[in-house]
């Protein structure tokens, strides 16, 4: 089987194009990609989170629901300038991106007994 002198050429400035355009496509198709779900349940009892270490990917996309046993609490991450309050015997969700990675600590705010100060968990973002 024989190309056309046009055939090859198509060929040839096809595999050119891509080649100058080939990381450019490349970011977009890993901007296209779909990001990773990752939820979790957190129960905060006796001023305590637990589980009081969450780990998810740079870029995934987070989902904590939080689920009071008792007193009123907050969940509280000001790197991501998150803060949402939890009822007492009531529940909560945050959800937000997690675009930078570190290791971000997350605490109850409020200022109605003194042991809110002590009720404290991390967030650990892996790069990608």
């Amino acid at each position: 089987m024989t190309l056309s002198r046009r055939a090859v050429g198509v060929v040839l400035l096809g595999a050119g194009a891509f080649l100058i355009a080939g990381p450019a496509v490349v970011r977009l198709f890993a901007q296209d990609q779909a990001p990773n779900r990752r939820e979790f349940t957190v129960t905060v009892k006796d001023f305590h989170f637990s589980p009081n270490r969450l780990e998810v990917t740079q870029d995934d996309l987070v989902k904590v629901v939080v689920h009071s046993e008792d007193v009123a609490y907050s969940l509280t991450i000001d790197e991501y300038r998150l803060s949402k309050r939890i009822p007492a015997g009531g529940e909560t969700t945050l959800e937000f991106r997690a675009d930078r990675s570190g290791t971000f600590s997350f605490y109850s705010n409020l200022t109605s007994d003194a042991r809110h100060k002590d009720t404290r968990g991390e967030m650990v973002v892996h790069p990608r």
